[in-house]
């Protein structure tokens, strides 16, 4: 599979033999699959999405989904199945028949960090069979413009000085928004008080009125009110800095060793799906994550691209999925 454009070398591995066989079979087996069930033509394909509509991951997957319909030659139909941060939906999907007609279409939270938190009917690694990485959000340590805080050692300090005064925000118990607040406190040693919200958008709003003192915020949401001087940028979590806050240092560069966190979204299907339908649609939505409209909407969902195999979307959820239970079991988080 050649590497898209707007992909870095990091994001899209290079194709090993293995892979290359398993490609070639999925297309000798094409027919087969074909044969059995009517897939794909045979009814429409359900992509679920297990958020309510509006977010990132509804929008940009509602343009793939419609893509994918034309490469199929099938209608594929959107259904939020919201609930229970993210895991109605991947429940749903997990007990769906392995036959190609039910796609899951979702993110971190409901993968790698909600089993470790809760007592799910499924297992999501078990469970649910990885197709391709759609792609990540960065995000930004961010305070209110009334805050005193000007560097990330200015919120820590001030922490250590008022243990248990200053509260994060984020967008529900469970979420990466969370995690990034919890891991924070672990390499600091503060105390720090969680204050969850329903969802991003109300998190993100007591933050600008100065309600709580910080949060980790979607870039995209986030960088509209930073360049306009209502909150302060004091880092952001992605490996590099973001291209629009230069100036603004990573977690990392910030004195926090290892501190990379990417928000990833990505496409499943039910457990025992045959390969040759894996392979086809990773190999469909690898191009349809090529399209320009798809490009440029991405842009402005402060999404950065992905694609790739199959195998490094389960290696992604395998490491992510590890390091969150980490943090849950050091910090003795629990879901109440």
């Amino acid at each position: 599979m050649p590497k898209l454009p707007f992909m870095q070398a990091r994001s899209l591995p290079d194709i090993d033999r293995r892979s290359f066989l398993g490609a070639t079979a999925a297309l000798l087996l094409a027919p087969q699959v074909q044969a059995q069930g009517g897939w794909p033509t045979a009814r429409p394909i359900d992509w679920i999405v297990p958020y309510p509509p509006g977010g990132s991951t509804d929008v940009l997957g509602r343009a793939v989904a419609q893509l994918l319909a034309t490469s199929l030659a099938t209608p594929v139909i959107v259904d939020n199945k919201a609930g229970a941060t993210g895991t109605i939906g991947g429940g749903f999907v997990a007990k769906a028949a392995p036959d190609g007609f039910t796609v899951l279409g979702t993110s971190i939270g409901p993968q790698a960090i909600a089993p470790h938190l809760m007592h799910l009917p499924y297992d999501p690694l078990r469970d649910l069979q990885p197709v391709v990485t759609i792609g990540t959000i960065p995000h930004i340590l961010v305070v209110g413009e009334k805050q005193p805080f000007k560097t990330v050692a200015d919120l820590i300090a001030a922490a250590k000085a008022q243990p248990g005064r200053l509260s994060f925000a984020s967008g529900g118990i469970g979420t990466i928004l969370q995690m990034q607040g919890e891991w924070l406190k672990q390499q600091t040693g503060v105390s720090l008080i969680h204050v969850p919200y329903k969802g991003d958008t109300p998190a993100l709003l007591d933050t600008l009125s100065n309600v709580v003192n910080f949060m980790f915020a979607p870039a995209a949401a986030a960088l509209p009110h930073v360049l306009a001087g209502k909150l302060r940028a004091l880092a952001v979590t992605s490996a590099e800095r973001l291209a629009a806050l230069p100036n603004v240092p990573t977690m990392t560069q910030a004195g926090f060793r290892n501190f990379v966190v990417e928000q990833w979204q990505a496409v499943y299907l039910p457990a025992r799906t045959p390969a040759a339908i894996v392979q086809r649609l990773n190999g469909d939505i690898n191009k349809a994550l090529a399209n320009a409209a798809v490009v440029d909407l991405a842009r402005k969902l402060g999404v950065t691209l992905v694609g790739g195999t199959p195998q490094a979307l389960q290696a992604t959820q395998v490491a992510d999925s590890a390091k969150w239970a980490q943090v849950i079991r050091d910090g003795h988080i629990t879901a109440d």
